[in-house]
């Protein structure tokens, strides 16, 4: 699964995978492919050396990246405080009316609530691209559009990629004309922020329309025969985020959760403004059903929506409330039916895509090869 960027980069395996957990992102490199740490989550600089410094002691000299998210601009001079204030109080109650249906305990005395808005705020994406660029990270991932010029620049300076989402051939001229490296296609199959064009369509349009740029596929591919498909329509390796959640480096701390995602199907995943008042897909949970309910408040707009549930989400998580349990999840989430290693993924990846290759070449008459 060589491509000419997997070559670029100095990987065995054109697989990229993102990953918020810092073992699973050593893990996927040493196993061939390419770990990319998602770094939203790292609001204190000094929480993401560490794991940096953790991931480079375990990536045995392979190559990494970081997925930031940077907006391409920003308002100033506007704090959380001030976005905080603007949130209805009838979404409140909606919140505090919900919790209480489902018998949902409050945390304890002085807890902070998990994630919040900060991750997503551009100064605090900057103190991350500080860190990192102290780092031989080799692909710098934006989930939010392009980044700023600056930092485009500053990335290309030191040496280093700088990739981005899209979910349109439209969104990817933009990142093309900004200097971006590389595209990652993201399809309507994906898990998180996700647009609406099935990846089997929005993959060879991206390709097409950003040529000879590379560009990756992201939604719906959990074997080696969707990498073979991907690689087919024009792209020159595959993101990957949904599967490793069930790996055994990702550690999930909640084992209801981790029940969940083994147990569901590709039916049951819900394009969702719940989580962050933009469409993410996630698993389908009575808290994205209320959100989604005609006869509720409806969400917030991103990031007022992202703020108003941070301490709900964090509080249904920690106590596994399972019927309000969910995470963003891709439709892949159906053959993520067994907890297995990383390396034990890339072994079924690697198989599978030889049997796809090797069906194909029977189909157009070459006996192997």
């Amino acid at each position: 699964m060589q491509t000419e960027l997997s070559r670029q980069l100095g990987v065995e395996q054109a697989v990229f995978g993102f990953t918020p957990f810092p073992a699973v992102a050593a893990a996927i490199s040493r196993a061939g492919g390419f770990g990319v740490l998602g770094a939203v989550r790292y609001t204190a600089p000094d929480d993401l050396k560490r794991d940096l410094d953790w991931i480079e002691a375990h990536v045995d000299g392979r190559p990494y990246g970081l997925d930031v998210v940077m907006p391409a601009s920003k308002v100033e001079g506007v704090t959380e405080a001030d976005v905080e204030a603007m949130i209805p109080e009838g979404h409140r109650a909606f919140v505090r009316d919900t919790l209480a249906r489902y018998g949902v305990p409050g945390l304890a005395e002085g807890e902070a609530s998990g994630w919040r808005i900060t991750g997503w705020m551009e100064q605090v994406a900057r103190t991350q691209l500080d860190v990192a660029l102290d780092y031989p990270i080799r692909l710098l991932a934006n989930a939010l559009g392009s980044p700023p010029a600056d930092v485009v620049a500053r990335a290309h300076e030191q040496g280093v990629l700088v990739a981005a989402l899209a979910g349109s051939a439209r969104h990817a001229l933009k990142h093309r004309d900004a200097g971006i490296d590389v595209v990652v296609a993201q399809g309507y199959e994906a898990g998180g922020h996700t647009g609406e064009i099935a990846s089997m369509v929005l993959t060879p349009e991206v390709v097409e329309a950003v040529a000879p740029l590379p560009v990756l596929a992201a939604g719906g591919i959990g074997s080696g025969q969707q990498v073979a498909a991907a690689l087919a329509l024009g792209a020159q390796g595959v993101w990957l985020g949904s599967l490793w959640l069930t790996t055994t480096e990702a550690g999930l701390r909640s084992p209801a959760l981790t029940r969940k995602l083994l147990a569901a199907g590709s039916g049951d995943t819900v394009r969702s403004r719940a989580l962050t008042g933009k469409p993410a897909r996630q698993l389908r949970t009575a808290w994205t059903e209320a959100w989604d309910d005609p006869a509720g408040p409806g969400p917030l707009p991103m990031p007022l929506q992202g703020l108003l549930v941070a301490e709900a989400v964090s509080r249904i998580q920690k106590h596994e409330v399972e019927p309000l349990l969910g995470t963003p999840v891709g439709q892949i989430v159906g053959r993520m039916n067994s907890e297995r290693s990383v390396q034990e993924v890339f072994d079924d990846l690697t198989r599978g895509f030889e049997r796809a290759v090797d069906r194909v070449n029977r189909i157009a008459g070459r006996n192997g090869g």
